[in-house]
């Protein structure tokens, strides 16, 4: 077994779903997580393997963030067609559907640095490896972490208030 099939059978389930979380398409991700791999071969060493793959995907997503932006458009558009032609569903699963929408909006308002350590803490990085991936002191990691919870409640919060007072208004 090569170097790089070790690391594509120990990271590539986590970086595949971080990656889904950060962009939201689970196909896109994984062109991502490949290309991350295919880079790898070109490394002849890595220290931190978990903390380089993150680093790379990061980077790679952000250099492909003009062609992110299309994509969501065309992915919203579609689920707006789709939406509007299929039978509602029962309405709990209407309310479940809302609430990850609410959650999704409230994890893409963070700003980028926030958002991107908050995904890659629930992957499973310890601080060492956030701070390596993020370019951050590792005492940094926890007070951004902190951070970026707090205006992630903030901003879910925001939402949900905002969604009530439609409701309310709709209704009288």
């Amino acid at each position: 077994m090569t170097d790089v099939d070790r690391l594509f059978r120990t990271y590539n389930a986590a970086l595949v779903r971080y990656l889904t979380r950060r962009l939201g398409d689970r196909d896109w991700a994984e062109e991502v997580a490949q290309e991350t791999f295919v880079r790898a071969l070109r490394q002849t060493s890595i220290q931190n393997e978990r903390a380089w793959l993150f680093a790379v995907a990061t980077n790679l997503v952000r250099d492909e963030a003009r062609k992110d932006m299309r994509r969501r458009k065309h992915l919203a558009l579609l689920a707006e067609e789709e939406r509007e032609t299929m039978v509602e569903p029962e309405e709990t699963t209407i309310e479940r559907a809302q609430e990850a929408a609410m959650a999704r909006k409230a994890v893409d308002a963070l700003a980028e640095r926030d958002r991107l350590a908050l995904l890659m803490r629930e992957e499973g990085l310890d601080y060492s490896e956030i701070a390596e991936a993020l370019q951050l002191s590792p005492a940094s990691v926890g007070t951004t972490l902190s951070r970026a919870r707090r205006r992630l409640v903030e901003s879910y919060e925001a939402l949900h208030k905002s969604r009530e007072e439609r409701e309310k208004n709709a209704a009288s």
